[in-house]
């Protein structure tokens, strides 16, 4: 897990959010190479951790790891009877979703009536989206943040590994050597979307010249709103607009 993003959810046990994160990077993983079922079965361990979560929460004792309930269902009807004094997202709204995601893992993807459409992908797609929205939402109860920074959070804690970037010995490599030294920096950013440093990109694509890839390279991206370049801190973070230009032109 970044650890930027660590302290937004310090209060719960080190090994449950490394168990909650890589469920998330697991669904996201296997969404972005197609495998669609996989994707399902891995939402539902990412149900079991975040039951483990809110459950250990409203008992005041969160488990050493995550752990499967008898009856997913009747477990997370049981959170909705918790005393009305913890917040409604952690006693009725996450329940319900976890259910849902619960449903799609074990009751779809057999027994389809029709074979004209493969349900699998759509059900992938609302497994990653509910698995997300039920991330942002435990980061914005137990951080005390808004709806909106939460989400901006979970896109930075989600891995967004790609084929293209070889990691070796502590750097990054962008395998495609016929990409442009601008192409090769959004690559990489697009890959960490909480930014990286000036120096580090550097030395990722080798750049020769700090000087004239900063003038060349940084600074009119950032001009053209592809990345945002802290001259100060000298650190560069892929833009929304960089983000597209990236899915569109190069790993389209």
């Amino acid at each position: 897990m970044s650890s930027q993003f660590t302290g937004l959810l310090s209060s719960i046990p080190q090994t449950l959010r490394d168990e909650l994160i890589e469920s998330l990077n697991q669904v996201e993983r296997n969404f972005k190479e197609n495998r669609w079922e996989p994707s399902e079965l891995n939402g539902g361990k990412l149900c079991e951790v975040v039951y483990s979560i809110l459950k250990g929460y409203v008992e005041n004792s969160f488990p050493a790891s995550a752990s499967k309930p008898a009856n997913m269902v009747d477990a997370c009807k049981s959170l909705e009877r918790s005393p009305s004094s913890f917040p409604r997202s952690i006693r009725i709204q996450i329940p319900r979703m976890l259910t849902a995601l619960y449903e799609i893992r074990n009751n779809r993807g057999v027994g389809h009536i029709g074979g004209d459409i493969n349900p699998n992908h759509m059900d992938a797609v609302c497994v990653l989206q509910i698995s997300k929205w039920v991330v942002s939402e435990l980061i914005r109860v137990f951080h005390g943040i808004s709806t909106q920074e939460a989400s901006r959070a979970v896109d930075a804690l989600s891995d967004r590994e790609l084929t293209l970037i070889w990691k070796i010995n502590g750097k990054s490599r962008v395998l495609n050597n016929s990409l442009s030294m601008l192409d090769k920096t959004l690559v990489l950013l697009y890959g960490s979307p909480s930014g990286i440093g000036e120096a580090e990109l550097i030395s990722s694509i080798e750049h020769s010249n700090p000087s004239i890839y900063r003038r060349d390279i940084l600074r009119k991206a950032h001009s053209k709103r592809l990345l945002e370049y802290d001259a100060s801190a000298k650190i560069a973070t892929i833009s929304p607009l960089g983000s597209r230009y990236v899915e569109a032109n190069i790993l389209a």
